[in-house]
């Protein structure tokens, strides 16, 4: 067994990387050195043992640990499995596992197991370009962070429980490390009963202070967990209303600006994006990034800027007072601003089939449910849609299953789907599509057993076995609250610009002298951005850039004004 190397006497923080390749591990120690020798100690290990036992003799020294940057394919123990045993010992470390482009499976799902900050795919050269940015981004973000170790926040839970596929989800999304334990199992059982649950209301959610939660809302779980909820403020300068892409970009861009600016966001931020496992047509990252990190970084960039993010807030009304916008909370608390963009985007269309909605959380899920897809590993899996949201969990989920089958209503992709997805799907040996093919009934006791199709183009029907249904379908927007507020389409999409006076004269009800501005929508200083939008294009890169130009609408109507 090889001795981890750089190990010195006096207490300095320490870069970890570990390596079972010889000449990689002497390769990251030497970029690493270079960039980062005069001011952190390099610690490097051939093997998850040496360094488990380096973390170990640090910690009783009282160093402190930086990063770690750990290889997956490792013979005795691979890259999660340590990463996960190296969070007991240094649960504040920034994590990074070092993959290859076949194991990026692997390292997106190691996001949720082991709260991981990063992957990088090997090789990284130049390291100028591809691991020094990221290495420097970690170590910004660790200098800034508590250096303590964080308590944990535990959760007792059902398999089949749907509440608790919902908090597992909303802790995973809002990056809120957690440890899952199940109901039935000893663990689980002994933290039932130190909370003095009976283990029927489910989940319990155990807070990082010891604290015991019986199934909380969503409200409830974000305000004992850390999740801001409350604004500083009673005016702002911007109220962004939603926190996927459009959001997230207005908010960048709102608060970089100099506005005071407030984001707040129903569940998690990311929308729908931040719910995919793999995002690969997103400008700047050739080798593709899950939505969870891009939602991580444009909301710490956010934040940076000196953005309010608040969680788990419903916004259920919007008034005109004056020169004011005001947004009402679902409490009855509301907060004002000069200018509001509404980012509010979609949400998966329901399927109103037979069994579906009393198996939902329990077998079904609309959208990835990240959480719940490595519980798929060796079964069969059935997706429903046909746009690109289908074609990236149909990929991911390939990953586990032992098969995934795409039903499509439609007779092909071709009109629905991104080529490049068209092409790694009709590749992936375990990948079946099923086209002109629907759900008519689902079936099940306390979780989905089956499932019958119907070929629309033979008009024949089918039952098959299955436990999990994940259903991409439609683009229902979240809009409902604002009815009789701002002018929408028949389908609940928001109206703007040029679309509100399609005959060249002024809006009914518009009250300036001028027309409306691109984004704007009927009602004077709010503004519409991303899916929420009527005909809008429903891609990552155009509601990141249409949030970054209503900011600039905002400026000029603010000018104005």
């Amino acid at each position: 067994m090889n001795a981890p190397t750089g190990l010195a006497a006096e207490p300095r923080t320490a870069i970890l990387t570990v390596d079972d390749d010889p000449a990689v591990s002497r390769a990251v120690a030497r970029d690493l050195r270079r960039r980062y020798g005069d001011r952190y100690r390099i610690v490097r290990a051939e093997s998850a043992a040496d360094a488990l036992e380096a973390l170990r003799q640090m910690k009783l020294r009282g160093d402190l640990v930086a990063a770690i940057l750990a290889d997956y394919r490792m013979p005795e123990q691979n890259g999660i499995d340590f990463l996960e045993q190296a969070m007991d010992i240094y649960p504040g470390a920034r994590r990074v596992l070092l993959t290859a482009y076949a194991d990026t499976g692997a390292a997106i799902d190691a996001i949720n197991v082991v709260d991981l900050d990063h992957y990088l795919l090997k090789p990284w050269d130049p390291p100028e370009e591809k691991l020094y940015p990221v290495v420097d981004a970690l170590l910004d973000a660790w200098q800034t962070s508590d250096h303590r170790p964080v308590p944990e926040t535990k959760v007792v839970g059902h398999r089949w429980s749907a509440r608790s596929s919902e908090v597992r989800e909303f802790l995973a999304r809002n990056q809120v490390p957690y440890r899952w334990y199940a109901a039935d199992e000893p663990e689980g059982q002994r933290l039932l009963e130190a909370a003095q649950a009976d283990g029927l209301s489910l989940p319990v959610v155990i807070t990082p202070d010891g604290d015991p939660l019986v199934e909380p809302t969503d409200a409830e779980l974000a305000a004992r967990v850390g999740l801001a909820t409350s604004p500083s403020k009673d005016f702002y300068d911007l109220i962004v209303i939603g926190g996927g892409p459009a959001g997230l970009g207005a908010a960048v861009y709102g608060a970089s600006e100099g506005l005071r600016t407030v984001l707040v966001e129903q569940l998690a931020t990311g929308g729908q994006a931040g719910q995919s496992s793999r995002i690969e047509n997103y400008l700047g990252f050739p080798d593709g990034v899950s939505g969870a990190q891009l939602t991580d970084r444009a909301r710490r960039q956010a934040t940076k800027f000196g953005a309010e993010v608040l969680t788990a807030r419903e916004v259920t009304g919007l008034e005109v007072r004056g020169p004011a916008r005001r947004a009402a909370f679902a409490d009855g608390t509301f907060i004002d601003a000069h200018t509001v963009i509404l980012a509010t985007g979609v949400s998966y269309r329901q399927l109103d089939v037979p069994g579906l909605a009393e198996l939902t959380g329990r077998g079904v899920y609309y959208g990835s449910a990240l959480t719940e897809a490595s519980a798929c590993l060796g079964q069969d899996v059935y997706v429903v849609g046909g746009a690109n949201s289908a074609g990236q969990a149909a990929l991911y989920l390939s990953r586990f299953a032992r098969s995934v089958t795409l039903l499509v209503r439609g007779a092909s992709l071709e009109k629905s789907m991104s080529y490049y997805l068209i092409k790694r799907i009709a590749d992936a040996p375990n990948i079946t599509v099923r086209t002109c093919t629907e759900v008519i009934e689902a079936k099940g006791s306390d979780h989905l057993e089956s499932l019958t199709l119907r070929d629309t183009a033979r008009g024949t029907t089918e039952t098959v076995d299955a436990q999990w249904l994940y259903l991409f379908i439609g683009a229902q927007p979240l809009t409902d609250w604002l009815d009789d507020v701002v002018a929408r389409d028949t389908r609940g999409f928001v109206v703007a610009g040029p679309d509100l006076s399609a005959s060249g004269e002024r809006p009914r009800g518009w009250s300036l002298d001028r027309m409306p501005y691109h984004l704007e929508t009927s009602v004077p200083g709010v503004f519409v951005a991303g899916d929420a939008r009527a005909e809008s294009a429903k891609r990552v890169a155009s509601a990141v850039g249409e949030g970054a130009m209503a900011v600039m609408l905002v400026h000029r109507y603010l000018e104005k004004t």
